[in-house]
């Protein structure tokens, strides 16, 4: 008597887990770690794309030491043209003013408008600072510094894991994020704008500090913002408007938010306020920069939305359809088909 049994799994074919995949995970997340607060301390946190590229490059390695050599050059390989891209885009800033006197009044007066029947006429910016600014660095400093910090590697980190777990979805992000820093770009050209710093050295406000790195200096790392502070020194202050700042921080939300549950929602939408709230208090952009920014990421997310599924359609429309399978001939010699009448008369 056969005895039916329950089918045997099929053996497995990828490669197995090594026994100490994970012990090995660790220690090379361990030394990664190690190495960047050693070259933090030393250097400067990343901040330059190239840089930050780096640093993201080896804790992809460090997290998958046991993968081939091939697999890491490969995300170098994919990786490079963005950190190219991004290289350019610091560089091209630079060259936005043209030697013209930046916009600076009319946001002055945006932010008055909006906002001076609660700060007494001022705008905001001058109003936090009078509340919040102290001699001594005080705990929002240190969070405002970490905020601003987050921006030259969260888009980073975030595309990386993405590059890492769904190439498509990777491919998405890099569409859109570069579709949004071509627009700040083009705008910083056609309109040239200053921060609120600028405008206080300039005599349009009353003072200003420009505080968005003295945090650190809370926990004695004075040299935490050396390259950030260099690369302030050396860009163009006229590269205000759109806040770029809070929307890569918006966007980041917005692209990971429905795959998110719901209840998290208010933590990650908190990010981009908390962005919105450092700058503004640091004296780097007007809140008006700010609301800008964000309708970019909306006219973002709209524009690259619809070519995306033009194209889709596009190269449906030029995808030919299948052939229909050709008629099978019957074998010579076999009866023909009965018609109705002769099945009726039988």
């Amino acid at each position: 008597m056969a005895v039916v049994t329950d089918p045997k799994p099929p053996a497995p074919t990828g490669p197995t887990a090594s026994a100490d995949g994970g012990r090995r995970r660790v220690i090379a997340m361990t030394v990664w770690g190690v190495a960047f607060v050693a070259a933090w301390l030393a250097i400067g946190l990343p901040t330059d794309p190239a840089y930050a590229f780096i640093w993201i490059w080896a804790g992809t390695i460090a997290w998958n030491s046991s993968r081939p050599w091939r697999s890491h050059l490969r995300f170098a390989r994919d990786w490079v043209p963005v950190v190219l891209l991004l290289a350019a885009y610091n560089l091209s800033r630079g060259f936005a003013d043209n030697g013209a006197t930046p916009h600076a009044y009319e946001l002055i007066v945006a932010d008055r408008v909006m906002f001076g029947w609660a700060t007494g006429g001022e705008v905001p910016t001058v109003w936090l600072q009078e509340h919040l600014y102290r001699p001594g660095v005080q705990w929002w400093d240190v969070l405002a510094s970490w905020v601003y910090f987050s921006h030259f590697v969260v888009a980073l980190a975030a595309a990386a894991v993405l590059w890492l777990r769904d190439r498509g979805r990777w491919a998405a992000f890099m569409r859109r994020w570069g579709f949004l820093c071509a627009a700040g770009l083009v705008t910083y050209f056609l309109y040239p704008a200053a921060p609120p710093w600028w405008a206080a050295q300039n005599g349009l406000l009353t003072e200003v500090a420009r505080i968005s790195t003295r945090g650190w200096k809370a926990f004695g790392m004075h040299g935490a913002g050396n390259l950030l502070n260099a690369g302030q020194i050396a860009s163009n202050p006229v590269a205000a408007m759109p806040s770029l700042h809070t929307a890569f921080a918006l966007f980041v939300v917005l692209f990971f938010l429905r795959a998110i549950r719901k209840r998290w929602w208010p933590l990650l939408l908190a990010y981009p306020l908390a962005m919105t709230f450092t700058l503004v208090y640091c004296g780097e952009h007007y809140v008006i920069d700010v609301l800008v920014g964000w309708a970019y990421v909306g006219l973002t997310f709209l524009v690259v939305g619809l070519a995306e599924r033009w194209w889709a359609g596009r190269r449906a429309r030029r995808r030919p359809a299948p052939a229909a399978a050709p008629a099978v001939p019957a074998p010579v010699g076999a009866p023909a088909e009965e018609s109705v009448e002769q099945t009726a008369a039988r």
